[in-house]
């Protein structure tokens, strides 16, 4: 199973060159949850390893939504103010619950279906690729289950809270099965238009 660290907002896969590499989340190629396993679900990611090919790994559903952010860290940092190791964990949760309560989301994307807004985590993206030096993200709504592409920046997909201000989205509304493989991704994104929306989660 791989695992996610905070501090690099890397995880870490196994390479049969290197044996493990470190991988951000815009370096995942396709993502699927795979049947029977549920607490938690286990999904199959297809990643672009340093190396030059792409390899697969397993993740689980807590480590691919939730690790990422410091809330299960085992670290601890010197705190200036008392001269104490405290746990690292209990900063990070303090700064991500203040900012859900603030209406920020880790992550976001554009439903074209519903035309808005919706936070997400990343157990939602279906396909990643990259696309003139941005970030193509085929993801499934959490809401309305529709599959949605946009475009974006490196930072919107591998930086918590790092969101654009307004990303780029195909004028189309996909199947969920309509795109099984890379491939399949990166020729639709060589014959598609997109339009401009704005991603003010607050807003909508």
């Amino acid at each position: 199973m791989s695992v996610a660290d905070p501090l690099t907002g890397t995880y870490a896969m196994p390479c049969p060159t290197h044996g493990t590499t470190r991988v951000r989340l815009s370096a995942f190629r396709a993502l699927e949850e795979l049947a029977g396993a549920s607490h938690p679900a286990v999904f199959r990611v297809t990643f672009a390893c340093v190396c030059g090919d792409e390899h697969q790994a397993l993740v689980s559903h807590d480590d691919l939504d939730w690790t990422l952010l410091g809330l299960r860290s085992t670290t601890s940092f010197v705190n200036l103010m008392t001269a104490r190791a405290d746990p690292l964990a209990d900063e990070l949760r303090s700064l991500v619950v203040a900012r859900i309560e603030r209406g920020e989301w880790p992550w976001s994307f554009f439903c074209r279906l519903e035309e808005r807004p919706r936070p997400v985590t990343p157990s939602a993206f279906r396909l990643i690729a990259t696309a003139d030096r941005s970030v193509a993200v085929a993801v499934r709504c959490p809401v309305c289950t529709s599959l949605s592409i946009n475009l974006v920046s490196t930072a919107h997909v591998d930086v918590p809270f790092a969101h654009d201000r307004a990303v780029a989205v195909v004028p189309h509304v996909f199947e969920a099965d309509a795109l099984r493989t890379v491939t399949a991704f990166a020729e639709l994104l060589a014959t598609s238009a997109f339009d401009e929306r704005r991603l003010d989660l607050e807003a909508a």
